[in-house]
């Protein structure tokens, strides 16, 4: 029984890897599609999208593993890894070099969303709640994304619109984590029931949604600017969620709230100069290839 943590831990960054390569092989084939085209026919057409497809479910289903044998305190810090694993991955094949101030940047926003994941820890709450506790909030958290969606599809500059358009993905995965436990406890009183739930379309919806803005911010833009926005607005918006509807509450007072404010302002604005940073890194490399040329 003593290996069971050491053999979650292993999963857990197994599914890390899975999850970066994913994410890299998904961003290649969405990058290379050009934004006057229709991107999900020619996504379906590509066999690195699938791949990474398939690295996605190899990743859910180790995450799963790790889960089943370890705590969640330990298995989902260990899932953020991801984005250390994606950056060199990414660089490796796009040419981009990552600069030291990025690999700080990104160390810096893994500590900051473990910090937010292990401290906020919210307690579990009433997953049957009713469509009038949901309403008000749900309203909230989809007009973010709208907005995010609007900005990220306007003529501003690819990185951020990459971070826009991840921000949204990130926060309709969120409503789609927050829309699941209901859907899974339904799965033991039959199909019908799942079937005619108002909450499993909401989690089909939002979670296709989320597919769809999380290619085209891989379209518009480097990884390093889509990827830690899509990261850090998944929990964020789970996490508003279960506290305004299901009736969740973090596990912290006093300092520890404080800490999770200082946790969610550092993951924003590494975030944001990550963003930056890695798309001035690629515009310059496009000056220079224009130039060799």
């Amino acid at each position: 029984m003593g290996d069971l943590p050491l053999i979650s831990v292993l999963c857990a960054l197994v599914a890390a890897l899975l999850f970066a390569c994913a994410s890299v092989a998904q961003q290649r084939a969405a990058s290379a599609v050009p934004e006057g085209e229709a991107l999900v026919a020619s996504l379906i057409r590509s066999p690195r999208w699938w791949a990474g497809l398939i690295g996605d479910g190899g990743g859910y289903v180790m995450q799963a593993v790790a889960l089943s044998l370890g705590s969640v305190l330990v298995v989902q810090p260990l899932i953020v890894t991801s984005l250390l694993f994606a950056l060199p991955l990414s660089a490796k094949f796009s040419g981009i070099r990552i600069t030291r101030s990025a690999w700080s940047l990104a160390i810096m926003l893994a500590i900051s969303l473990a910090i937010f994941l292990v401290v906020g820890d919210p307690t579990e709450g009433d997953s049957n709640a009713p469509w009038s506790d949901w309403a008000v909030p749900l309203t909230i958290t989809v007009a973010v994304a709208v907005v995010a969606t609007i900005g990220g599809l306007s003529k501003i500059d690819g990185g951020w619109r990459a971070l826009l358009l991840g921000s949204a993905a990130g926060i309709f995965y969120g409503i789609a984590v927050a829309f699941t436990k209901y859907v899974t406890d339904l799965l033991g009183h039959g199909v019908v029931g799942v079937i005619s739930a108002w909450q499993t379309w909401a989690l089909i919806a939002s979670g296709a949604i989320g597919v769809y803005l999380q290619q085209r911010a891989f379209q518009v833009g480097p990884l390093s600017a889509s990827l830690p926005a899509l990261t850090i607005g998944e929990p964020i918006a789970a996490i508003f969620l279960g506290m305004t509807v299901l009736d969740e509450r973090l596990r912290v007072d006093g300092p520890g709230i404080a800490l999770i404010g200082c946790a969610v302002a550092v993951m924003i604005m590494t975030t944001i100069a990550l963003s930056r940073s890695q798309a001035r890194d690629t515009e310059g490399a496009a000056a220079e290839s224009t130039v060799s040329s």
